[in-house]
């Protein structure tokens, strides 16, 4: 009897070569559809804001913007068919400096919030070492917020993936160069850039962004031969790298928003160097607890390594925040209940919920700020609005409480 014969082998495949692939194909694709909704020719654009909105936004009655156009005080809105007054962001900054110089019988920061005297420059470092947290949407909504309550605004993608650079309307792929990252901000070569240099508007008045790409990998390539060639002390030293850069641009923002990468690597040690304060985001389950507490562990002896070698951190506020978080769900509000007996006062009072709203927005790289209320279900965008803006106006007054506003 003839044995049968043996089945042929599949050829196994260079791992380097299918992944190589995937990725090339991932990427012509995910570029298609981002010129099919965004068109080389175009830019991003912030909607206008409705009177109501606008007034909102400077606590100032709509009956007082309305006398403000009649009387042809500031800017003038955009007059729709229907008798809609819309304002852009900037025509509100702009009535919002012109009520600081008239006060009203308010005092002046009230209406343009800037940095005065010895108040510090904030740098909101905004991390986990867990992916799909939220920590990038959290970073954007984040910044945008700070912007449109009239801060000035720099927000810094410190993440290769640059999403944060992405949903900001800069695409890391094609709109970001060699040496236009932070990177060229921190590198130890003559190739080096100050900050200003690197730092780009974006479509959002008052929001500027410092953008990111697989570029800043090198800093966590060219760090160890710093080390190792003596650069140890000062500027020099990779934890002082990411402070140093700031003091170049800090006094012409109120804030800094870090967006870390989910890793602790020598780039995220940096930032956290450099920061005022942390907010961890949280997915409360356990697998995502337990992540934490591994990322808690580790952040405590790396930066005591780096204590131990000069630098010094005081944070004016670390927080923890739950995003993604379902009320509904029994085993979630445990895991919350946990935390908050645990980390008390530490954890924010306002959880960000899970939301379709923001999901939603997300599918054209928008946030829920950008967004108009009348492209959703309106009832899903006011819950996940208060939300949000909630979560944000917490950390707004961790922010002036540590500059001693009341």
């Amino acid at each position: 009897m003839n044995a049968s014969p043996a089945p042929e082998l599949q050829p196994r495949l260079d791992a380097d070569e299918t992944i190589g692939a995937h990725a090339e194909l991932l990427s012509s694709q995910l570029q298609a559809l981002s010129q099919a909704m965004f068109p080389p020719t175009s830019q991003k654009s912030l909607r206008r804001f409705t009177s109501g909105e606008a007034a909102r936004l400077m606590r100032v009655s709509d009956s007082t913007l309305r006398k403000m156009t009649l009387a042809g005080e500031g800017p003038q809105p955009e007059t729709t068919s229907n008798g809609r007054r819309l304002y852009t962001l900037g025509q509100i900054n702009e009535i919002r400096r012109l009520l600081a110089s008239g006060t009203r019988g308010r005092e002046a920061v009230e209406f343009v919030p800037h940095r005065r005297g010895a108040e510090h420059l904030q740098v909101l470092a905004v991390t986990n070492f867990k992916g799909g947290s939220g920590k990038t949407t959290t970073s954007a909504h984040l910044a945008q917020y700070l912007a449109l309550q009239g801060y000035r605004v720099l927000a810094i993608d410190l993440d290769p993936q640059a999403s944060l650079s992405a949903l900001l309307g800069v695409l890391p792929e094609t709109d970001v160069g060699a040496n236009e990252t932070l990177y060229a901000a921190i590198r130890y070569d003559d190739a080096r850039k100050s900050l200003r240099d690197v730092v780009r508007k974006t479509y959002f008045d008052g929001l500027d962004l410092v953008p990111g790409n697989l570029e800043l990998m090198e800093f966590e390539h060219t760090t160890p031969r710093a080390l190792m060639g003596g650069s140890k002390t000062g500027d020099g030293i990779f934890f002082a790298r990411i402070a140093s850069a700031l003091d170049e641009v800090a006094d012409q923002y109120d804030v800094v928003v870090l967006d870390c990468p989910p890793q602790l690597g020598f780039l995220t040690l940096s930032g956290l160097c450099a920061a005022t304060a942390m907010v961890v985001t949280v997915h409360p389950q356990m697998l995502d607890v337990a992540s934490m507490s591994q990322f808690l562990l580790m952040t405590r002896d790396l930066l005591g390594v780096v204590r131990d070698a000069g630098g010094r951190l005081q944070y004016d506020f670390i927080r923890y925040l739950l995003t993604r978080y379902e009320p509904q769900d029994g085993p979630q509000t445990k895991v919350a209940a946990l935390l908050r007996n645990l980390f008390g006062d530490h954890v924010l009072t306002n959880p960000m919920v899970k939301s379709a709203a923001v999901s939603d927005a997300g599918l054209t790289k928008q946030t829920l700020y950008e967004i108009g209320r009348e492209n959703l279900t309106r009832s899903t965008y006011d819950r996940a609005m208060e939300a949000l803006d909630s979560v944000n106006s917490e950390i707004e007054e961790l922010m002036k409480a540590a500059w001693g506003r009341v």
